[in-house]
């Protein structure tokens, strides 16, 4: 049944970019080896399905396959990372990423019909009915009671980083201290490795795009191991908005030291349960994060019409 098929396609494109998105955040290198039972296991899928996005994702380069089976990584992370956030997209992917880009360049408007989008682009209803759901995957749109579907606020300009650096303040330091707070320590240890990897770096080697994946990694760390379910939902949703929108950052290698850094020292905090210390330590964090913001947005954030800056 048509349904049917592209509805699985459609899975296998999601479940392959949730598998570049596993790879960037757990550090895999150029040439690594990846592991069809640990994927599996964190996409919660059998493995017939990563076998499936295994081969979209080496349509596109950036996997390989072994000549004694299996797969590897046949980039470097940094180029992964780079290209289109690792989202790899078929007809319905080519349609959100016009879709974010008309909307990042204020060319549509806060809410939009499914109707009136298929007649902007020219697209069924179906391939159009397909990008909004990729969209809203990352919390870019909502659909709305009826058939109208709204956008979110998207990490694109000053003011609006300003909102969600504010917005985090309030949450995150609540989300440690809400009841029922759990670390889990083999994820915990992960992070911290590549945390440390990644400092380990040269200057002039620490790739934006790659710290933008470690933050955003770090930062649904916490929300995930809160005893609010709500905290957690919505800061998960504004971690996913961030790595979808909050584009082109060019920060300073001392600047991403000194946020790292921070990092690590929170995850001390978090690993001896000292919580009230920890989120103490995301104020500060978070704070040091709005002191910092601007020397990020000077050179990162693109008007309207005009190429990046210098």
């Amino acid at each position: 049944m048509p349904v049917s098929r592209s509805n699985t396609r459609q899975n296998h494109f999601k479940l392959a970019r949730q598998i570049t998105e596993i790879v960037l955040e757990r550090g895999f290198a150029e040439g690594d080896h990846l592991p069809e039972a640990m994927l599996s296991e964190a996409c919660g899928v059998s493995r017939t399905p990563v076998r499936s996005a295994f081969k979209i994702l080496e349509d596109k380069n950036i996997v390989r396959r072994r000549e004694e089976g299996g797969y590897i990584l046949n980039q470097p992370p940094e180029k992964v990372a780079a290209d289109s956030a690792a989202a790899p997209d078929d007809m319905e992917g080519s349609l959100a990423e016009r879709i974010l880009s008309d909307r990042a360049e204020r060319r549509i408007a806060d809410v939009h019909s499914v109707s009136a989008l298929s007649r902007r682009y020219d697209s069924s209803r179906s391939s159009v009915l397909n990008a909004l759901k990729i969209l809203s995957s990352d919390g870019i749109v909502t659909q709305l009671p009826g058939r109208a579907w709204a956008f979110q606020p998207m990490l694109d300009t000053p003011n609006a980083v300003d909102e969600s650096l504010a917005f985090r303040l309030v949450l995150e330091p609540q989300a440690i201290l809400a009841a029922g707070f759990q670390v889990d320590s083999q994820k915990i240890g992960v992070m911290r490795q590549q945390t440390e990897e990644f400092l380990q770096r040269p200057d002039g080697k620490l790739s934006s795009a790659t710290f933008l994946h470690l933050d955003c990694a770090f930062h649904s760390f916490i929300a995930e191991c809160s005893g609010n379910r709500f905290a957690r939902g919505v800061l998960l949703a504004h971690q996913r908005l961030r790595l979808s929108t909050q584009k082109d950052l060019s920060i300073a290698d001392f600047r991403l030291r000194q946020s790292l850094q921070e990092h690590l020292g929170i995850l001390d905090s978090l690993e001896r349960m000292q919580l009230q210390l920890a989120a103490d330590q995301m104020v500060l964090h978070l704070r040091r994060s709005q002191i910092r913001k601007p020397q990020a947005i000077s050179r990162g954030f693109v008007p309207p019409g005009r190429g990046a800056a210098l």
